[in-house]
């Protein structure tokens, strides 16, 4: 991007963010001005306080925190976490938390120190959780009690504060956040000596998983980019169920403090539980992922009653790939209300489909927002409207490497997402697979995704997943794992039956296997991992 065109992003931003609430008034800009002058990126927390004040900011079940008690505590932290990790180039503080106000003050502590943030994910075990904690070089991590365990393999070195905890409220301990932020001064921070950077996970699904940096820095075109599409706004109550520790719940979550909304933090999603959340807080936004989504709208009537549909505004989702007969599901069931961001770790968002988007095409991932330019590239070329190719990004948000050294391949500054698709020719894109999902069967390139969207359809299949595996003959095949409806007798000759009935013959799984439940993480996905031992526990080979 030329310098005059970044500009002109940039000044678009602004104004985009304005209309959202995002930027502080007139008689605020001197007060901001100072704080950021006297402390630097320290200043984040202040600035949320100097321009929302007593408005409410987060909801979780340790009740209500307003966005002036949300930058004490961060200021606490940071000045308390400061005195233990004096003189060191650049600490790098680990947060492991599910939603709760935890998992905001240590992300913002941790870039309020100038330090290089690790976001851990919870569905990690002891040994990735070892493996990259020690090569993310981590000297602190802020928990929840109930990952203890989880870091048993970990250095001993490295400190750690307990987070959140479900024990009855008492005396907190000396490595608690609560005596950290209880014990320390709330006076704003000095300014830190570094610039801080954040690092976010990969899935990881076939292994350890990657760290994603990025500097502290951002261009305004995220948020705008984000608001522009998915419009909050700070009279918003927004229910926040998507994971904050990864891409698309951290985005959403501190879109949602900039504009000044109230965000309701989503401990564990349990359907029911967190419907009874949406109403009680009388929330008018939801963020999700769309598994969640999926048991939502599995809810029976009776509860699904209980939301005010004039209330509900937007129901957001991400993180993985929404088929067609849910966003049909929603559209019939609250209106025009829907939207669907599609990204990738290494890129943040790259398309945002929005209601209209979704009416006109139930399977499109929309188009780029503000600051974001999508190709279809195949053969080094861009191909013609309509026609598959790898789906390339270029946004102020994309990673150069991994913190392993490694990279994904680049085109003229553009990144490559790892996944095939193609652009209509209102300039939405339809997302098909992953790249090296795709297989070829009787000649045709075939992607497991295009399957689990046909069994999304089949009415008495409530959850599916679609793996290519090795085969001796054919040198690979498709395994199919469904899950049936409450009561539903679902047989694996009728489901290949169906493929081929709404695909076509190289479509039809040559296994099927009928399993109660597919376990997904905390992002909606089932990894490799967990489809190897449902296949061991039915005898495939």
């Amino acid at each position: 991007m030329s310098k005059l065109n970044h500009v002109r992003t940039e000044l678009a931003a602004v104004r985009e963010l304005r209309r959202a609430g995002a930027m502080p008034g007139v008689r605020q800009l001197p007060q901001v001005a100072r704080l950021r002058r006297a402390a630097g990126e320290a200043a984040g927390p202040a600035i949320y306080a100097a321009i929302h004040g007593s408005r409410v900011a987060l909801i979780d079940p340790h009740g209500p925190v307003t966005y002036s008690e949300l930058a004490a505590m961060c200021n606490a932290v940071m000045n308390g976490l400061g005195e233990i990790l004096p003189g060191q180039d650049r600490p790098t503080v680990g947060v492991m938390c599910r939603n709760s106000r935890f998992a905001v003050i240590g992300l913002l502590s941790g870039i309020g120190l100038g330090a290089r943030v690790v976001l851990l994910n919870t569905d990690l075990g002891a040994k990735q959780m070892a493996e990259v904690t020690a090569r993310e070089k981590v000297d602190v991590i802020l928990h929840d009690a109930e990952f203890a365990g989880v870091l048993e393999l970990v250095d001993q070195g490295v400190r750690r504060y307990v987070a959140w905890t479900d024990q009855a409220e008492g005396e907190p301990g000396p490595e608690t956040l609560d005596h950290l932020i209880s014990s320390s001064s709330t006076e704003l921070p000095r300014a830190p000596q570094h610039q801080s950077s954040l690092v976010i996970l990969t899935s990881g699904s076939t292994g350890a998983p990657k760290g994603a940096p990025r500097d502290g820095a951002v261009s305004m075109s995220l948020p705008a980019g984000f608001v522009s599409k998915i419009p909050i706004r700070g009279s918003d109550t927004v229910l926040m169920s998507a994971p904050a520790f990864h891409g698309w719940g951290l985005l959403a979550t501190m879109v949602c403090l900039l504009t000044g909304a109230t965000v309701v933090m989503d401990r564990r999603f349990r359907a029911p539980e967190s419907l009874s959340l949406l109403v009680e807080h009388r929330c008018t936004a939801m963020m999700v992922v769309p598994t969640m989504l999926r048991r939502f709208m599995d809810l029976d009537e009776e509860q699904l009653r209980r939301i005010d549909h004039g209330r509900l505004r937007m129901i957001a989702s991400g993180g993985a790939k929404l088929d067609a007969s849910l966003v049909l599901a929603v559209a019939e069931r609250f209106g025009p209300v829907l939207h669907n961001l599609y990204g990738a770790t290494e890129a943040s968002y790259v398309t945002i489909a929005t209601p209209d988007d979704l009416a006109a095409e139930p399977t499109t991932a929309g188009r780029p927002p503000l600051g974001v330019e999508v190709a279809i590239i195949r053969d080094g070329a861009r191909v013609p409207t309509g026609e598959s190719g790898q789906i390339f990004v270029r946004s102020g948000s994309q990673i150069s490497k991994y913190t392993n050294g490694t990279s994904k391949e680049t085109l003229h500054g553009m990144l490559n997402t790892g996944d095939t698709g193609r652009l209509d020719a209102a300039g939405r894109l339809f997302v098909e697979g992953r790249s090296d999902g795709m297989i070829i069967s009787g000649g045709e390139n075939v992607f497991p995704e295009e399957v689990e969207l046909a069994l999304g359809k089949h009415p008495d299949i409530v959850d599916a997943a679609v793996v290519a595996v090795p085969d001796q003959d054919f040198g690979q095949r498709l395994r199919a794992f469904v899950v049936p409806r409450d009561g539903a007798d679902v047989a694996a000759a009728d489901v290949k039956t169906y493929i081929g009935t709404e695909l076509s013959r190289s479509r039809v799984p040559r296994d099927v296997i009928v399993v109660p439940d597919l376990p997904r993480g905390a992002q909606g996905k089932v990894t490799k991992t967990t489809l190897d031992a449902l296949a061991e526990e039915h005898n495939t080979a």
